[in-house]
């Protein structure tokens, strides 16, 4: 070997660290800038009025909500990608109807689906299957569903029910709003019904307004009553947050007269308040 070469090894051995550090630096401010670049991007005239027949909710989203929502579409069809089972051929449509849908819940909010990279989609009402555990045994129970969010995802939708929740905006079901709220409650670590809350936002009367108004949802099925929050948030805490987020966007007036101290910490977590949008 000749000489120059041995007494130059340990300098590139020194450097190789640096050039490790210096690539990675390059890719992080690569991908920032991809980032700011998607989120200021509007969607494209087509692709707008796609989003306004199949999720007419974002209508009445304010200017500036507007704008916020088609930049972090087009980050989260960037993001994530979406996988049609049971040979089912994802469409522009269904990407924007189902992005649209999901990012409701983050328009105005720091918070964002960093894990998340797949969205399945089936034709209709899907069969899941999970071990169940019965003691010392453990079996394999199968259900219909119509949508899953696992923790870090990916999230699963029947895109019949997807389709649905996002033509009816006022029927207090809505399939992707559930299961997206599922993902935003497992930002914390752990899906109970206690998400990262806003800077400011006291965690004592986040709960205490939870967990009075599920007591009230549970008693009032229980006495056979009608409810504004679907009858399935009884289910438990996480369920119970799912279903609210979905009644704090489709019907907003209502859960504010009816549970007002709930639609005020979902106002403060999300930094919306739809009970006044046109």
């Amino acid at each position: 070997m000749p000489p120059y070469l041995t007494e130059m090894s340990p300098w590139l051995v020194l450097s190789l660290p640096l050039l490790i550090a210096a690539a990675l630096v390059l890719r992080h401010l690569s991908k920032r800038r991809r980032r700011k670049t998607l989120l200021e991007t509007p969607l494209t005239p087509e692709q707008r009025a796609v989003v306004e027949r199949l999720v007419p909710l974002v209508r009445r989203l304010p200017p500036p909500l507007r704008h916020s929502l088609e930049g972090k579409m087009n980050l989260f069809m960037d993001q994530v990608t979406f996988r049609g089972q049971n040979g089912l051929e994802v469409t522009e449509a269904m990407q924007l109807s189902i992005a649209a849908q999901a990012c409701l819940l983050v328009v105005n909010s720091p918070a964002w689906y960093d894990t998340l990279r797949n969205v399945l989609i089936y034709p209709s009402t899907f069969v899941a299957r999970h071990d169940v555990h019965d003691g010392l045994l453990v079996h394999e129970a199968s259900h219909a569903n119509l949508g899953e969010s696992w923790a870090r995802g990916p999230v699963v939708l029947s895109w019949d029910a997807a389709l649905h929740g996002g033509l009816v905006a006022d029927d207090g079901h809505n399939v992707v709003i559930h299961e997206f709220a599922h993902q935003l409650d497992g930002l914390s670590g752990h899906t109970n019904g206690i998400p990262v809350l806003r800077k400011g936002q006291a965690y004592a009367g986040w709960e205490q307004a939870m967990l009075d108004a599920y007591h009230d949802h549970v008693e009032r099925l229980e006495r056979g009553e009608p409810t504004l929050i679907d009858p399935y948030g009884a289910t438990n805490h996480q369920e119970f947050f799912a279903e609210a987020i979905v009644t704090f966007f489709e019907r907003p007036k209502a859960l504010k007269r009816e549970e007002p101290a709930l639609y005020a910490q979902l106002a403060q977590l999300l930094a919306l308040d739809p009970a006044q949008w046109a």
